[in-house]
């Protein structure tokens, strides 16, 4: 939703860590872009932050830098601490950021046993003592055989060996720890964070689940934090007040019996504070990437950690830091209730590394939201550059001034279709100077990004943007208009970009013309009643209009929440289709006690969603009572039941059985069948000197092939 307070005092108010002072609480979140070449920070990297900075932020983490690189490293991308060779990029970056009037901390990481760059050199993985347990990998199942090859090729296809660090190695690393908390100093950087999370190798020491050693390092909470204090202590040696020191570490964990939880993370955390930590920074963590990544480190709860934080916080006298996914309103929250000091924000910098300028103008309205979709952090995975699905300048800066270079010549900007793309479109092309017509044919924004956002809340902030972005730049947008080439070309424009999503088939077997049968476009029909709901059962037709009249249905929260106690839908449904679009309405329905079966032509599931958001919707589904078949052909439909036929599939994917068999269907919902058509751009390029495509209509790519597609043609009109 948008956002509830013009007010962010607490967040613009000035802080203190240690030896540094704070223009504001709002710090970016430390977040890998992999843009550094074999351990050198590289000026990408250095634009990246700096754009943050500019943007108002109080402090900068950078992503991890390894503290031994090449050893304890997961990339040869990240930022390396081990040498002076690298000061000089150090360097270039705090200079940059201070220019644009922010801090820089470094975060300083030994990573572990998932030290990726030491599988790949044939070094052994140091870790606090040999693991036991394997991951369970069953959710790689809705991996493409694409992804599966890329993620292995980060380790060359080598497994992994481990050494249990012995006394030595312990001396070793912490000397390590210290000598790169000096290169920071003398590269002129405000403050170093030494990581103790994310089951790196600090964190493996704190958490039972990990640590089994019978030495000094291992049993009560004084001896497992141990080793994490000593590095606090060495650092402070080294640097005295020329640097402030932060700490992060896991508030609570998730996924595995004898993980670190948050009553021993205060423990911790008063340890950490004793041995001379300047501030705490919590963060959470998921134990198993492939399955619980979303509950941290990056949350798909809002606020997940604030609560957690607050703990930490009523134990130490030092500041405390709260991050995952805090919006800039529950950030004021957290502040104004003293539950934190500073807040940490990482994706939502992303998406608009000028939000805290934004805040402090008093125009939280203008900030563009992160939709949640981790687009982002699915890069990581294969090592490669994150990429924003509302933000295409992310990871190359210099596109962003593209968007506001006035043009040299004014144009008549036509835009057909108010969805995800038409709107982008429009806003950019009006912040150019350009004057946009917006046609849309429905009575109101957003197209598939306003029926989405029923299923997955998180797209609605970005509709509101959108919304209020193009109703600033004083776009011209006209509901319920139908575009034609006729009253496209009566408009005189100098340019039409077709913006009106993909065309959704009705499935072609046996009974697919039933009125218990519905495509994404009926669906959106009943559910808002707009658009055509001929030949569909009388009783959902009423309701369609019901809701319109009432105003019931004007915004997708208020479906959504009227549909928990009023859903005009029979007790069992059947959803074909099993990619994005299907998975998330079976859910949704699902929750709403429908006895669902999804059924889908592939292995897998959730495509194109990134890959942490997949896994964790899968498995949504699934506790949602949804049965899930793969591999299906759906052969008839009648009017209580779809048949079909599986294939059974062994692991080497061959099929060695075919399976008959039928589900009830008091409701048969189409998600598959999506293709992109744009038959009118056909018709008017002979009409108009500029017809350009962008969206599910060139491509269908959903939420980042709209944002993607619409940047580059709206910048270059």
């Amino acid at each position: 939703m948008a956002p509830t307070t013009n007010s962010y005092s607490h967040l613009l108010a000035p802080g203190t860590i240690g030896p540094m002072t704070l223009s504001n609480r709002v710090v970016m979140s430390a977040m890998d872009m992999n843009l550094s070449t074999d351990g050198v920070i590289e000026p990408g990297d250095v634009d990246h932050f700096v754009a943050r900075a500019a943007g108002g932020t109080g402090m900068i983490i950078t992503g991890c830098c390894s503290v031994g690189y090449p050893a304890g490293s997961t990339s040869t991308k990240e930022p390396g601490l081990s040498s002076d060779h690298f000061i000089p990029g150090l360097k270039a970056l705090a200079d940059g950021v201070h220019a644009a009037g922010s801090k820089l901390c470094v975060q300083m990481v030994h990573h572990g046993k998932v030290a990726r760059i030491d599988t790949i050199q044939d070094r052994p993985l140091q870790v606090v003592s040999e693991p036991r347990d394997q991951y369970d990998l069953s959710a790689l199942a809705d991996n493409t055989p694409d992804e599966l090859a890329k993620m292995a090729a980060v380790t060359g296809g080598k497994a992994p060996s481990y050494h249990a660090v012995t006394l030595d190695d312990i001396a070793e690393i912490t000397a390590q720890f210290a000598d790169a908390a000096r290169r920071v100093r003398d590269a002129g950087a405000d403050a170093v964070e030494i990581h103790c999370a994310h089951g790196y190798l600090l964190s493996g020491f704190l958490t039972r689940a990990d640590n089994r050693r019978t030495d000094q390092y291992g049993g009560s909470m004084e001896n497992r934090a141990r080793f994490a204090c000593e590095v606090i202590t060495a650092v402070r040696n080294v640097v005295g007040n020329d640097l402030a020191i932060l700490v992060r570490v896991s508030g609570s964990e998730y996924g595995e019996e004898g993980c670190l939880t948050t009553p021993e993370a205060t423990m911790a955390a008063k340890l950490f504070e004793a041995a001379g930590a300047d501030a705490i920074d919590v963060t959470g963590w998921g134990r198993n990437p492939f399955s619980n990544f979303t509950d941290g480190p990056l949350p798909d709860k809002i606020g997940a950690f604030v609560d957690t934080a607050a703990a930490v916080k009523a134990a130490v006298t030092i500041p405390v830091m709260t991050v995952g996914r805090v919006l800039p309103e529950v950030g004021e929250r957290a502040l104004a209730e003293g539950k934190a000091d500073f807040v940490a924000m990482g994706r939502q910098l992303l998406a608009d590394p000028d939000l805290v300028n934004k805040l402090a103008a008093g125009t939280p309205e203008r900030v563009r939201p992160c939709i949640n979709c981790y687009v982002c952090v699915q890069e990581n995975f294969w090592d490669d550059t994150p990429i924003c699905a509302v933000n295409p300048a992310l990871g190359d800066e210099d596109k962003t001034p593209l968007t506001r270079v006035r043009a040299a010549v004014a144009k008549h900007v036509v835009v057909v279709g108010a969805g995800p793309a038409g709107l982008e479109t429009a806003r950019v092309a009006a912040q150019r100077g350009h004057r946009v017509t917006v046609l849309d044919k429905v009575d109101r924004l957003g197209g598939t990004l306003w029926f989405s956002s029923l299923t997955t809340p998180a797209n609605y902030p970005l509709l509101e943007w959108l919304s209020g972005e193009t109703a600033r730049l004083g776009v011209d947008i006209r509901l319920g208009t139908e575009a034609t080439a006729s009253s496209i070309t009566a408009l005189k424009p100098d340019a039409v970009v077709i913006a009106t999503g993909a065309v959704r088939d009705r499935p072609t077997v046996p009974g697919g013309d039933l009125s218990h049968v519905h495509t994404g476009d009926t669906m959106r029909a009943l559910m808002t009643g707009v658009g055509d709901t001929s030949g569909q059962a009388w009783y959902l037709r009423a309701a369609g209009r019901l809701g319109k009249l009432t105003g019931l249905t004007k915004t997708p929260a208020r479906i959504a929440k009227l549909t928990r106690t009023i859903l005009p839908v029979g007790r069992n449904v059947v959803v074909i289709g099993g990619s994005l679009v299907g998975l998330e309405l079976a859910e949704f329905l699902g929750e709403r006690g429908r006895h669902v079966t999804l059924l889908h032509d592939g292995q897998q599931l959730g495509l194109p969603m990134a890959l942490p958001r997949r896994w964790t919707a899968v498995r949504h589904a699934k506790e949602a009572g949804v049965t899930i078949h793969r591999n299906t052909r759906v052969t008839r439909i009648t009017r209580d039941t779809v048949d079909f036929e599986m294939d059974v599939v062994d692991r080497r994917g061959t099929v060695t059985e075919t399976k008959t068999m039928s589900a009830p269907a008091a409701m048969v919902i189409m998600a598959s069948g999506v293709s992109a058509a744009a038959p009118l751009a056909d018709q008017l390029r002979p009409l108009v000197p500029e017809v350009h495509v962008v969206g599910d209509a060139g491509a269908v790519d959903y939420i980042q092939g709209a944002i993607h597609t619409a940047w580059p043609v709206a910048s270059a009109l």
